[in-house]
């Protein structure tokens, strides 16, 4: 069989609505002849299975061999061999069934020269990767190049056929481009029993919001709360009401959120506190050290000052100002034993953008031996494209009814290992309510994606991965956070630097009221009560990651080309990408499908 008999085996279960198990393609693979053993597991399995194991492959070849009256027996997991001419016509059923995998709208001479390809990678090995069809070697691309940190360590070891695989961690511009065409069938060997995720923060079946006055009053006071108990170690903090009482000149600290922030004619700041006491005006003056800090402001965050009042107590002159921030003592969780996840968001199928040869790379690469290790995937939000999300969007639509969306998003699904465990968040094109939190899907879309099994949580959650703790976070605020503060300290080129401002916030949406949309709940669900080790989002369709206080910080790009809307607020999307996380390390290598 050639040598991507694994992949045309994924691909023709696909095909018939079937998903399988690692173990299950990898023995159906090692038969004489693949073709007939999959017709025989087919058809040994009942009618309403959607996921074909090692055990039901097994049963149908055990099945196959007592059919066999005496003559020709097969050994140990293998049909009958029927010759040569049997296997000729097995090589031309997998070559057919690559073919009608091929892109729709692919000329006639494309697929043959498709078909060509694959028999000359079957047997040419010599050849360079990405004259196999490859994604072409990056290793320091001109568009990630902004992403060099020199403080940070990259490790550089050999990969197939001497191309160069760059990992480790931080701000760096290696990304290995994998090649597709080695398609060798993956052993996912670890005991499911060593597998564990859990899930906190999650707003699905919880919500109670009305949109009452007093549901307001109670996430502000929840969020409040929260954030204040993480600084009250650090000031010595007074009520608003309490120092409002307090003699002039006297040293004083506020815990609370900011109300607003504005300039004085001499060029100094004047921020608001609100606690739930009252107000104070607090007064940063534009000479100290510190001053620099008020462009991170957002309206409604929590934070800390310490200062001076003024003679009649009615201002508070600043010397320090804190934030929740990560403690930099902070020594992040990492997993017991050698195993990884792949963290992916906003596939977008549905659009004519969305990049289905990549996602197909994709999916291939997760059956080879490279990506042995994969045993999770983590999807960031935005599954599909979405009706209506913005001005002219059915222009530029291929499946136009949202049902049909994830029909085709559950199809694509299929194509990764049965064995790997999926977990995915809703983003702000994904069919639920807009506001955030947002809860997972409903049971209309739950029932349409049940074929891979994949675990659905709300957006934002916290997901603990074999004992590493991964912030799940879409990333809507991101809009925000870029659209209100310095170019230098956030932008779309370097997501991750936006995201280290909502770690140094403790909050993932901390701006009510402006570009993300929030909705009131008895408690605050975007708080990050607890230090996450990973930190992972999407939305803004660009590549970014690094480490902030030992936290690594990852926005996953996207597997959608360019839009005209895209175009019309100047985002060049990183298309392709999939970032594999080590999770004994936190060690990260970025992987090229496009």
């Amino acid at each position: 069989m050639p040598l991507e008999t694994p992949v045309r085996i994924v691909h023709e279960l696909t095909a018939r609505g079937y998903n399988a198990e690692q173990e299950a393609v990898t023995l159906i693979a090692s038969t004489d002849a693949p073709g007939r053993a999959l017709e025989a597991v087919v058809e040994h399995v009942d009618d309403d299975t959607l996921r074909i194991t090692a055990a039901d492959v097994r049963d149908a070849l055990a099945a196959s061999r007592s059919a066999v009256d005496g003559q020709n027996p097969p050994g140990a997991g293998e049909l009958v061999d029927a010759g040569e001419e049997a296997e000729r016509r097995e090589r031309a059923e997998a070559t057919d069934a690559a073919a009608t995998d091929a892109e729709v709208g692919e000329t006639e001479a494309a697929a043959a020269d498709a078909e060509a390809a694959d028999a000359e990678s079957a047997t040419d090995t010599d050849r360079p990767s990405s004259a196999r069809g490859d994604p072409l070697v990056s290793t320091g691309e001109e568009q990630l190049n902004r992403q060099t940190a020199p403080e940070e360590s990259v490790q550089e070891v050999p990969g197939e056929n001497g191309d160069r695989i760059t990992a480790g961690t931080g701000d760096t511009s290696g990304i290995d481009a994998v090649g597709a065409a080695n398609s060798r069938s993956a052993s996912r060997s670890a005991d499911p029993a060593l597998r564990s995720l859990e899930v906190e923060g999650d707003v699905t079946g919880q919500s109670t919001g009305t949109g009452e006055y007093g549901d307001f009053v109670k996430v502000f006071r929840d969020r409040y709360e929260k954030l204040s108990k993480q600084l009250r170690g650090r000031v010595n903090h007074r009520p608003a009401n309490a120092i409002q009482s307090m003699s002039g000149g006297t040293d004083a600290a506020m815990i609370g959120l900011v109300n607003d922030v504005r300039s004085t004619k001499s060029g100094h700041w004047l921020v608001e506190l609100e606690d739930t006491t009252g107000t104070f005006p607090c007064l940063v003056m534009k000479d100290r050290e510190f001053a620099d800090l008020v462009d991170e402001l957002l309206l409604d965050e929590c934070i800390a000052v310490e200062g001076t009042l003024s003679d009649d107590a009615g201002i508070m002159f600043v010397d320090s100002m804190y934030f929740p921030d990560v403690p930099r003592t902070y020594t992040p969780n990492t997993a017991d034993r050698h195993v990884q996840a792949a963290l992916i968001s906003d596939v977008h199928v549905g659009s004519q953008e969305f990049v289905a040869d990549a996602w197909g790379r994709f999916a291939d690469w997760l059956h080879t031996d490279e990506a042995e290790h994969v045993e999770y995937l983590l999807i960031a939000g935005d599954m599909v494209e979405g009706v209506g999300v913005y001005p002219n969007q059915d222009e530029e639509l291929d499946i136009i009814d949202i049902y049909e969306q994830y029909e085709a998003f559950s199809e694509h699904l299929k194509d990764v290992p049965g064995d790997i465990e999926i977990l995915m968040i809703p983003g702000n094109h994904d069919a639920v309510r807009l506001a955030e939190p947002q809860p997972g899907f409903n049971e209309t879309l739950r029932e349409i994606m049940t074929a891979h099994d994949a675990r659905i949580t709300g957006n934002p959650s916290l997901v603990t991965v074999e004992g590493v703790k991964i912030l799940m976070y879409h990333g809507v605020s991101l809009d925000e956070v870029i659209a209100e503060l310095p170019a230098g300290k956030a932008s779309y080129d370097e997501p991750h630097k936006a995201m280290y401002q909502l770690l140094k916030k403790r909050h993932v949406a901390p701006q009510f009221g402006g570009k993300t949309r929030l909705a009131p709940e008895e408690k605050d669900y975007l708080v990050m009560e607890q230090v996450p080790d990973v930190f992972h989002t999407g939305h803004v369709h660009k590549l970014g990651w690094g480490k902030y206080h030992d936290v690594l910080a990852v926005n996953s790009g996207c597997w959608q080309s360019q839009t005209d809307f895209q175009k019309s607020v100047n985002i060049d999307p990183d298309v392709g990408y999939a970032p594999i996380l080590d999770l004994d390390t936190l060690d990260m290598t970025v992987r090229k499908f496009i």
